[in-house]
């Protein structure tokens, strides 16, 4: 059975949308019609990233689709986490890499480069002509971040790094990665480098045997005695609030990812329920307990929709605090791994068979959940910002 996404509002989301805003959502979402879903599952099953779609995304405006100048699109943030939301619609791994090229490597560049900088490399990465990694996670530390082992120590017009990182989306294909290290002539200060993957000591393998974001790069980074210029430091860096100041962007862009691919289980679940017959030959949406899976679903995405439009409001006005994208975050990613299982659950064994994306979304929103903060993590967020006590 061929089901075609045929969009998710029920509480007239769209009406609250600006023109440029629906215009930039229902470009990306026949982008996505057209090229992604074509390929997706083929990529999945064989772990290909579907690098040929990197041009035409970088010719949408997609890459630092935020940021002003240097080729960028301007978004607004609304129209931005639109852009997301239609991208994980088709695949998180494929969001996971704009994520990571926008809000992990040209946001920092963007935030904390020199001019210099980011005439170097903020034009190249709008248009995919660069690829870039952020390197923060570490085989011992993820929600940790502080403990990191990575160092960097001067000598002369030279840092050397030396270090581990893990868990790195795009590490293998990148030509820059964002690496952060403890900086020993600043007692350990975290800063941010820029650092070429061709330099001598930098190694990137991937990992292999996920079940999960099976369409995205996914590496191990090394460092040993890799030397970079002195020009290469991210000036404006400074402390643990850098890195997480790049997650939150990133995190940003998840809560509205994870409503698409919501959507996207949702709505096949509700055109193979009005189509699958069993019982007397009426269709299985004709049953009270698919009807209450329905309900459960439809409305838990009309209100992450008017939650992640609302931060995107707030954001576009400077009004965003780290809070607020952690619940959106950490609301929105659950739901969507709520629809995915429910949705399976209405398909029966059909949800475990790639002619239907279900599988493949829920397989991949496990990772979603864990990754750019747990949704433990983000609990803790949410309770010190309504309690004033850290519980960390």
């Amino acid at each position: 059975m061929a089901i075609k996404f045929r969009g998710v509002d029920f509480l007239e989301f769209d009406a609250l949308l600006s023109d440029d805003e629906r215009l930039v959502r229902d470009t990306t979402r026949r982008f996505i019609e057209d090229n992604l879903i074509p390929i997706i599952e083929d990529c999945n099953r064989a772990g290909r990233f579907p690098r040929e779609l990197v041009k035409p995304m970088a010719d949408l405006g997609f890459f630092g689709a935020s940021l002003k100048g240097y080729g960028c699109a301007g978004m607004s943030n609304v129209e931005y986490g639109l852009v997301t939301q239609e991208l994980e619609r088709g695949d998180s791994g494929v969001r996971s890499f704009v994520s990571v090229q926008s809000a992990l490597v040209m946001y920092p560049i963007s935030a904390f480069g020199s001019e210099e900088q980011k005439q170097q490399w903020l034009p190249a990465l709008q248009k995919g002509e660069k690829l870039g990694c952020f390197g923060l996670t570490e085989p011992d530390f993820g929600s940790n971040p502080g403990g990191m082992r990575t160092r960097a120590r001067r000598v002369g017009n030279e840092y050397i790094l030396n270090g581990e990182k893990m868990w790195i989306t795009s590490g293998s294909i990148a030509d820059v990665a964002i690496i952060w290290a403890k900086n020993e002539e600043e007692d350990d200060n975290i800063r941010g480098f820029l650092v070429e993957t061709n330099r001598p000591g930098f190694r990137a393998e991937d990992i292999h045997g996920k079940w999960s974001l099976r369409a995205s790069v996914t590496s191990s980074l090394s460092l040993q005695d890799v030397r970079i210029p002195q020009s290469n430091l991210l000036p404006a860096s400074g402390g643990l609030k850098s890195p997480l100041m790049c997650l939150n962007q990133a995190r940003y862009g998840i809560a509205w990812g994870a409503v698409g691919a919501a959507m996207a289980c949702y709505d096949c679940a509700l055109q193979y329920s009005l189509f699958r017959k069993q019982f007397r030959d009426q269709p299985i949406a004709s049953h009270q307990l698919i009807q209450e899976k329905l309900a459960w679903m439809i409305t838990e995405i009309a209100k992450a929709q008017l939650l992640v439009l609302q931060v995107g409001r707030l954001k576009d006005q400077d009004k965003a605090g780290h809070q607020h994208i952690s619940m959106a975050k950490r609301n929105n990613v659950w739901m969507a791994l709520e629809c995915a299982r429910m949705s399976r659950d209405i398909l029966g064994a059909n949800g475990v068979a790639d002619e239907y994306p279900i599988f493949r979304h829920m397989a991949n929103l496990e990772s979603v959940k864990t990754y750019e903060g747990t949704h433990d993590i983000h609990t803790l967020i949410i309770g010190q910002a309504v309690t004033g006590i850290d519980a960390f």
